[in-house]
Order: structure tokens, then sequence, then C-alpha cells
């Protein structure tokens, strides 16, 4: 291949999803390319040209827009112009901003050439919204295949040294020694070379059972031909291998050396590390220093999550729960120290912990709704048991809210009267500061207490927005001044300056617009669930929402929050804080193509809602 053809080919390999397709067969695909140079101001497809056509940009740019002159965007360099290759181009145009070249290839003759990649035929038959739909279908299929024992060494579980006996020794000796060390099982060896092994079952059955003098040498009635699993095997390979022989003890070897044992047991409770699990742990706790030790397994079980290809969703539900049993613990605490609640009280949760969508060590958005019945002498119990939850929480890594929207703050403790004032002002006046407490305040659940009080609360608010179209409107516009952020040539809109130079704010216009879209559709059809998700899903097929919008903005959000606890993971493995700022340049290629349509499904629906108010 020439130099001219070289660099071709090493152009178009680097484009998604042409950077799928094998060295051989891209070079197939150049000799059938076409360079077209257009003058600005022209009409695609160039003169001559009445193919169907796939066109990639190399230099210059172009414009496409409907038949009545409305701009739908643009395209750059390196991308891909795929408005005339499947005969869909009555309704748009295209045309040169400036002086373009082109490298146009035949779509019947390209479909042919890669036939047997069906991945890369379909990014060319699917919309922005189908292709990322089939992203996310392929990694919630990948979260529910996926093993943490899968993607875990066998190093990790075998416990070691192994405590061996000679074959020589008796089986009463073997059977004492498993007794002192309380071990169900022995390796027989020699020069630490593995010749057998028995345990607790093979003394019953081979020995005590056949009235075998307990004299004899343990060689006598132990498996010779052992199985054992070299340590560079993962440890879903030794489940799978003591499931297959029906044993609970394998030996681990390397070199044929014995290393250590790994047990049935090992590997299931490992499985069982979890929400779950910690969960149990904290509620156990008999202190604050002892909830402090067991929050630091939180940033661990995000990293392990994000490895094993857990589902944002999944992970963000997890660690709220244990934000949960934390906040449950501390009360509980709180209320042996400080005495019984003199009226009946619940504890709120606010903004990303209610909506179940927390991270590792998110700051604290909590609140106190208290029974009307509320003393002024009462105000003093809940104002120590609001301190003591609020400082434990911080002890354990969650940080004081900086806007202090917390159940110490006095404005957040308040009894079920005042917060009905609360909502039915925000509604009724929705003044720029009202906007901001909606954000936070129209997600609450009740972490502990009495459900009841904030469930009335919520339902006489939703009875109001459901009626209140100004309010709904207000927020919706206030809601739209998070943009995401992708400029007309479907390229990133990067922060210029600061310690975040050169990335992108993944949750401030990425995942927070679709949270604000939720909150809005969740308020107009009364829906109580505060989750983005179950909102999405409960608003669709509703006069606010298509069911197809609802799906496009669950994928995108979906995708976005995959990136961004996959982005803090990385932050938390490397020692540093996490954070939401994702430098574009740190994912593939291909994610990068499907990050650029979340965005696209997030401004085509806050364009919808716009073009409503």
């Amino acid at each position: 291949m020439d130099s001219a053809l070289t660099e071709i080919s090493e152009f178009v390999q680097a484009i998604p999803p042409l950077d799928l397709l094998p060295s051989k067969l891209i070079e197939q695909i150049v000799k059938e390319i076409n360079i077209c140079y257009v003058r600005r101001g022209q009409l695609l497809p160039p003169q001559g040209i009445s193919d169907e056509n796939i066109y990639i940009l190399r230099k210059g740019a172009l414009s496409y827009a409907t038949n009545d002159n409305e701009l739908l965007g643009k395209y750059g360099e390196g991308d891909i112009c795929t408005v005339f290759c499947l005969g869909n181009d009555e309704h748009i145009k295209v045309s040169t901003d400036e002086d373009t070249l082109l490298y146009s290839i035949c779509y019947k003759i390209f479909a042919q050439l890669v036939n047997e990649h069906p991945d890369v035929i379909a990014f060319f038959h699917q919309t922005s919204e189908q292709r990322l739909n089939k992203k996310m279908l392929q990694v919630n299929e990948d979260a529910i295949l996926n093993s943490s024992l899968l993607n875990s060494s066998i190093a990790n579980f075998y416990h070691s040294p192994v405590v061996t006996v000679a074959p020589e020794t008796s089986i009463q000796q073997a059977a004492i020694l498993m007794t002192e060390r309380g071990f169900s099982c022995l390796v027989i060896a020699q020069n630490n070379n593995p010749l057998g092994i028995v345990t607790d079952k093979d003394i019953r059955r081979r020995c005590v059972a056949q009235g075998l003098d307990i004299s004899q040498p343990v060689s006598k009635i132990m498996t010779s031909d052992m199985t054992t699993i070299d340590i560079k095997n993962n440890a879903y390979d030794a489940l799978m291998m003591m499931t297959q022989k029906h044993i609970h003890h394998l030996p681990v070897t390397a070199n044929n050396q014995l290393k250590g044992m790994v047990t049935v047991t090992d590997l299931m409770n490992n499985e069982g590390q979890n929400a779950v699990n910690i969960t149990s742990v904290i509620h156990k706790a008999k202190s604050v220093s002892e909830l402090c030790e067991i929050s630091k397994m939180i940033p661990k079980l995000q990293i392990r999550m994000a490895k094993l290809g857990t589902t944002a969703d999944h992970v963000g539900k997890s660690i709220s729960a244990i934000t949960m049993a934390f906040t449950i613990r501390l009360i509980e605490m709180a209320e042996k120290l400080l005495g019984p609640a003199p009226v009946p009280y619940a504890w709120l949760a606010a903004g990303s912990q209610a909506r179940q969508e927390q991270f590792a060590h998110s700051d604290q958005d909590n609140a106190l709704i208290i029974s009307n019945n509320m003393q002024p002498q009462h105000s003093y119990w809940f104002k120590d048991l609001a301190t003591f939850v609020s400082d434990g929480l911080a002890s354990c890594g969650f940080i004081y809210c900086p806007g202090e929207v917390m159940a110490t703050n006095e404005k957040w403790c308040q009894t079920q009267s005042q917060w009905s004032k609360y909502f039915a002002k925000w509604i009724n006046t929705p003044d720029p500061k009202a906007l901001l407490h909606c954000s936070v305040f129209f997600d609450l659940s009740t972490v502990y207490g009495d459900s009841r009080l904030l469930d009335e609360v919520r339902m006489k608010m939703l009875q109001t927005t459901q009626r209140s179209t100004l309010f709904i409107a207000h927020l919706s516009r206030n809601a739209l001044n998070l943009r995401p952020p992708l400029g007309f040539f479907r390229d990133f809109v990067l922060i210029q300056d600061g310690e975040n130079k050169a990335t992108l704010d993944l949750k401030h216009n990425g995942i927070a617009p679709i949270v604000d879209l939720a909150r809005i559709y969740a308020l107009s059809e009364g829906i109580a669930s505060v989750n983005t998700i179950e909102r999405l899903q409960q608003a669709a097929g509703t006069p606010s929402l298509t069911k197809a919008s609802a799906a496009n903005l669950i994928d995108a959000y979906e995708f976005l929050s995959m990136l961004r606890m996959e982005h803090q993971a990385k932050k938390l493995q490397q020692g540093e804080q996490p954070n939401n700022y994702l430098p574009p340049k740190e994912i593939s290629k291909l994610e990068r193509e499907h990050l650029k349509d979340a965005f696209k499904v997030i401004k085509t629906m806050q364009d919808s809602r716009q073009s409503t108010l």
C-alpha cells in the first residue's frame, strides 16, 4: 500500500465504529473510497454522485438541516455523514460550511465488505437512541453474567500456611491435630509435596465405620488422587472444580508445591461481601468509632462493584442503603443516650440519598419532620438528636452539607404543618430560591421513624403540583439552564480553565438535567417515587412523557451514571478524592460516541420541554 493510502487507512481506522474492524478489511474499504472536494455553500451529494453513499469528513465542515432550514447539527473532521446511505434523505439537506474534503464510499459495497461485522452495520442503521439502548442492554447483561469470582485470582482466597502431616502419622494423631486446630481436613505431604488429603468424612467413613485401628498411618485412609488447583487460576475455576467433584476443600499449588487451602465457604463468603453484609455489620456496631472503621469499606465496595461491571443503579442503591444503615444505627445510639422521642418524628434523607443514587461518601442532605404535637420544650431533644447523628455521619466520612441542608439547621427541623407550609409557598411563589429548594426537598425519603408524616405532606404537595401549571413551567425553565456539553459539531464543550480544565462535568451537565426532567414529569403526574429511573418508568406513557422518550432518557442516565461510577472508582483506587470531572481522552473512542448519543438524547428532550413553555 502506497503512503497516500496508508495515511487514509490510519485516519479511517481511528473513527468509530470502523475502529472495530481488522486492518486487512480497512485496506479493502480504503481501495473503494473516492475523494471528493466540495466548495463552500454547495449541497451534498457532490455533483456526479447518485449512489447511496457514506461520507467521511477529512477536512472542513457540513451542516444538516430540515427542508425548512431548521439546523439539526453539524459534522466536523472525523465524523461520518450517514444521511445518504440508507435512502432517508427526503426531509434533510446537507451543505458545506467551508471548502470540504470528503472520503465517499458506496454504501452497498461497504455493507458487503463488513457483512461479517453486524455491530458495525448496525451503527449505520440505528439512530443515536437505538445505539445507546443497545449499549445499555449489553451493560445490563454483563452485570448479570459477571461473577466476582470470575474476576478474582485464587490467590485472594486461600489460607496459608497449610497444616500438613507426614504419611506415617497415625490416624489418631491426625484426628487430635484436627481437633486442636479446628480443622476439617489435613494435607498429607512429604517434603512439601502433597500426596493426599484426609477429611473428617474420611475418618468417619474409612476408619470408624470400618473398625480400623486408629494407630494405623493416616496414609491408609487418605484420598491419594487429590484434586489441586494452580495458583494462576481464578476463584470461579476453583468453585466449579469443587462443585463438579463434590469436594469442599481444594489445595492450592504453585509449581507443584503446596501454597495453601481454599474451601467452598471461603468462596461463598466472599460473594456475600456486599451491601447486605456491610449493613448487617453496621447494625451490630456498639460505638461511633466502630462505625468509622466500617465506613472505610464503602470506597472499596464501590471499586469492587465497578470492576465487576455492576450497574450504576445497583451501586447507587447499595451505597444509599449503607448510608441509611449508618444513619439508623446513629439514631438508635442517640435514642439510647437521650431517651425515647417526646413525640413521633421521621428522619428524612434528601437529594441523591433519597433517590438511592448515592456514591461513596457524598455530603449529607437530611432533615427532620416532627409531629404537630411537638411542644417548645421538645426542641432541645431534637436538636441533640440532629447534632449527634450529623456529627456521627461526618466522622464516618459523610461531610457536612455546604448548603446546611441538614437536620441541625433549625429551618429543616420542623413540624409536619410547617413542612406543608414550605411546600405550598415554594409551589405558589416559585422564585429562584424556592426553585433551588425544590431540587433538594422534592426528593425526600424516610430513613427512620413514622413514615406517615412525610407521606401525608407529599400527598398534599403532589395534588398541588398536578394543578399548578405555572409552577411546573418555572421549574422547567430553571431545569433547562443545565445543558449537555455538546457543540454543533457533535464534539464536546469542555471546561476551559481551572483545575478541571479539558474535562466534562458528568454530574451537572449530564446526570442532573435528566434528574431534573424526571422530577418535573413526576410532579406533573402526581408520582410519589423519587428515584430517577422509577420516576421515568412510571411517567412513561402519560401526557408528560412518551414510552419511547422515557426509555431513551433511562438509557442516557444509566450510561452517564456508569461512566461517573467507573471514573470515581478509578480515582478512589489511585488514592484520590472522587469527582465528577471526566477527561474524554480517558474513555475509548466508541464510548465517546455513546456519550455524544447520551447528550443528544438529553438535548432532544430539553428542546421538547422548552417548546411547551
